[in-house]
């Protein structure tokens, strides 16, 4: 059999962000409908011509999204929340993105999608006057990519509401180019949803949406489609009997009914006890992830019936480092050997990587010839497929470069650093532990501080406005000098100083005007870290993020951010936070060495921002914010791993934070996540206080911390600041009143979701303005 090469998604970007440019244009109203389409067109287009011109036989469609794959499904199935005011039919634009990012409820936003007059509360009781919510965000799976959470209803009704798998299908095929569309699958898109407006199973609802994916198969297949991608990430997680069963059921109507070949793909992880369930289904080929599973390929082998396609994912969809191809040939040519039919892959979407490195020319040439994107390795996929096809002798040079670049990483003296070394070998565990229980702290820090009840803050990051990146850019430039750079900067913190004073904030923060990311600053002032200028991964909607490259040993040379909270404090009589980025946070946000454990790696850079902690603490700091952002998302996908790393996790904020006294108070902030399951965890964390997001989840988040199990103070979000909405003081008192009836109001904070970074400033001052209206309103009451 002739081993073909397939990917499972690509980055849909663009290589210069095309993407980004076309949705904001649109939203800001400066393009249209069309015009946003065709660049949306352009960049399907190319994405397709760039896979197929490097070697991939079978290349998808339906990868692409606007926004969000999981809300493309939703749209499609016409799981649209009554808030927003759809009838049914095609969803158009504005409700698509209103679901996304809310709207912010003047005349121009609010009443821009139609729909205005249709939701003054939603099916919650939410108050939409101010505008709609956005639907709830939360991670995908273990990664840094947020999805749109569905929401389903107890008298859910599904249709078929969108035809964009045909459409994409057909815009391929036009091209000469012969795609495998792919969809998220049915009991994954369930699993991934909540339950709103009552406790049901969202599998209850399974026979009322299998009939719209056999639809849409039938469409797929009258379009001449010969196989789909059915894309079921949940079976990688621990599923109840009653997910298995349901698996059972639908696969056996889909298959039935689907008119096509289905291949069924796993990712992020073993099939492990699902394995019997997987191999069970009627489906025509499986995918599974051999680069974070390698021990599940011979189980497969052995238990697969004879004319099943296994679909082999060998090279890494979520890091960057190029393959050891003669290793690889050598641990897949067994599976070959058997006869079976054999499609080589990544293991996952290259969703999660950058697209080319190629564009990487100003980047260190050793450690870039380490390093393969995502066009890289669709060429790793070919090179290994011609080898197994031809012989190795075929690609003998190819072979031979790539074992090169393994052996060179190996051995380079820029991996270890005798130093850091000698400092992780004298970690003492009592290093990750502060000095006195929380109480005693608690006492210390409030006669210190002197803060009222309810006391506000934000959550570190103010507006990145134009002239900022502009400054930014031109001194990466060489066209503005240092002197100006910092003289720019300065007056950028004495702005937002003032402002934070006149709105009435009782703790300020500098604004990280300097901070071209909460990741890549720091990176940029340790050593062991590489970074890029175009290698840009999405994190949602026109968030894009330059992942920093961990590629040896961390240490921290010189203080990071100590001068700069100097300056800012010496502006007022305020507490000025510290505003530092935890240890998992960077190592779970950051492309990171595989040559080591994870853990040895993030203890590492624990000790580098305990060194900046103390730091900050002997320049007259009280308050210190160490973000834990991505705590949450590293956790394992299955539960029995989740201890070993939430205690390596835990222990290494600890030793970032612990070596400070009593009276200084150390602040952590996590975002969009489920807590419940780790919230004894996130208390052995012992930081004195914790921002989390709860605003768009309407509090019910906050749920994890009540009663007992988390003994320190908390700061609920109540506003959303990845919507353009500027909620009203009533509504960001509602949520106040919410939280304080799950939490002691003296332990409750008033904050923003997360950082302001992405938002305009008129937002922002009139959110916070109202956020402090809400507070003093609650002291008041």
């Amino acid at each position: 059999m002739t081993v073909t090469v397939a990917t499972l998604g690509f980055p849909r970007i663009g290589p210069r962000r095309e993407l980004k440019q076309a949705l904001e244009e649109h939203w800001a109203g400066n393009g249209d409908e069309a015009a946003l389409q065709a660049a949306a067109a352009r960049l399907r287009a190319d994405n397709w011509i760039w896979q197929r011109d490097r070697g991939a036989d079978i290349i998808p469609s339906n990868d692409f999204s606007l926004y969000d794959h999981v809300l493309d499904m939703s749209v499609m199935v016409g799981a649209i929340p009554s808030r927003y005011g759809w009838s049914g039919g095609p969803v158009d634009s504005a409700t698509y993105f209103a679901m996304a990012r809310g709207t912010r409820g003047d005349a121009a936003a609010g009443c821009a999608h139609g729909h205005a007059d249709a939701a003054s509360a939603d099916a919650s009781g939410t108050d939409t006057a101010g505008g709609l919510p956005a639907a709830e965000m939360t991670k995908w799976f273990d990664t840094n990519y947020h999805y749109l959470v569905p929401e389903f209803s107890a008298d859910q009704v599904f249709r078929l509401s969108s035809a964009k798998p045909v459409d994409e299908y057909l815009q391929a095929r036009a091209l000469g180019i012969e795609t495998r569309p792919v969809l998220l699958g049915p009991i994954s898109y369930l699993l991934l949803g909540k339950a709103r407006g009552g406790a049901f199973d969202p599998l209850s609802l399974l026979p009322r949406l299998l009939p719209v994916y056999v639809a849409i198969l039938r469409a797929l297949a009258d379009a001449g489609a010969g196989w789909v991608q059915i894309d079921e990430p949940c079976l990688v997680t621990d599923l109840t009997d009653a997910a298995r069963a349901a698996y059972g059921r639908a696969y056996a109507q889909l298959a039935a009914g689907a008119g096509v070949r289905l291949m069924l793909a796993t990712y992020f992880g073993a099939l492990g006890d699902n394995l019997d369930t997987a191999l069970a289904l009627p489906v025509d080929g499986l995918h599974i992830d051999l680069v974070r599973a390698p021990d599940q390929l011979g189980p497969v082998l052995a238990a697969a019936r004879p004319d099943l396609v296994l679909s082999l994912g060998v090279i890494d969809g979520r890091n960057v480092w190029r393959a050891d191809l003669q290793a690889l040939l050598d641990r897949i040519a067994p599976a070959v050997r058997t006869g079976r039919t054999i499609q080589l892959a990544p293991s996952c979407s290259l969703l999660h990587t950058p697209l080319d490195l190629d564009r990487e020319t100003a980047l260190d040439g050793e450690i870039r010839s380490w390093l393969a994107f995502a066009v890289q390795k669709i060429t790793e996929l070919a090179t290994l497929a011609r080898a197994l096809n031809d012989g190795p002798a075929a690609v003998r040079a190819e072979l031979d470069a790539a074992s090169a670049a393994a052996a060179s990483r190996g051995t380079s003296p820029r991996i270890h650093d005798p130093s850091v070394q000698q400092r992780m070998a004298a970690i003492d565990p009592a290093q990750a532990r502060r000095a006195s229980p929380f109480a005693v702290r608690q006492a210390a820090q409030r006669a210190r501080l002197g803060l009222p009840a309810f006391p506000t803050t934000t959550i570190g990051s103010f507006p990145q406005t134009g002239d900022v990146r502009q400054a930014r850019a031109a001194h990466a430039r060489g066209t503005l000098s240092d002197a100006a750079y910092d003289s720019f900067l300065r007056a950028e913190i004495v702005r937002a100083v003032q402002w934070q004073e006149e709105a009435g904030l009782d703790v300020l923060v500098h604004g990280e005007f300097e901070r071209n990311d909460m990741v890549q600053y720091f990176g940029e002032r340790l050593s062991g870290f590489a970074f890029t200028r175009h290698a840009w991964v999405q994190s949602y909607g026109s968030r894009y993020v330059r992942p920093p490259i961990i590629y040896g040993d961390v240490r921290r040379p010189e203080p990071m951010t100590v001068a700069w909270w100097r300056y800012a404090q010496s502006l007022t009589d305020r507490p000025m936070k510290g505003m530092l980025t935890g240890p998992v946070t960077i190592l779970n946000w950051s492309f990171v060495r595989d040559d080591q454990p994870r853990e040895r790696t993030c203890r590492q850079i624990a000790l580098a921002i305990r060194d900046e902690v103390t730091d900050l603490e002997a320049a007259g700091a009280a308050i210190i914010q160490i973000d834990e952002a991505a705590l949450r998302e590293g956790l394992p996908l299955r539960r029995a791993d989740w201890q070993a790393y939430l205690d390596w996790a835990v222990a290494c904020f600890g030793i970032a934070a612990s070596g400070v006294a009593d009276a200084t108070q150390i602040h952590t902030h996590m975002c969009y996540s489920e807590f419940n399951d780790i919230i004894d965890a996130i208390a052995a964390m012992d930081a004195d206080v914790i921002s989390i997001e709860t605003a768009r989840s309407r509090m019910d988040l906050l749920d994890a911390f009540t009663g007992r199990r988390y003994p320190a103070e908390i700061g609920p979000g109540v506003y959303d600041i990845h919507s353009p909405r500027a909620p009203a003081a009533g509504e960001m008192l509602d949520l106040l009143r919410a939280a304080a009836g799950r939490i002691d109001p003296d332990r409750l904070w008033v904050n923003p979701d997360c950082g302001l970074k992405t938002r305009k400033w008129p937002e922002v001052r009139t959110a916070i303005a109202a956020m402090v209206d809400a507070a003093r309103r609650m002291r008041a009451a």
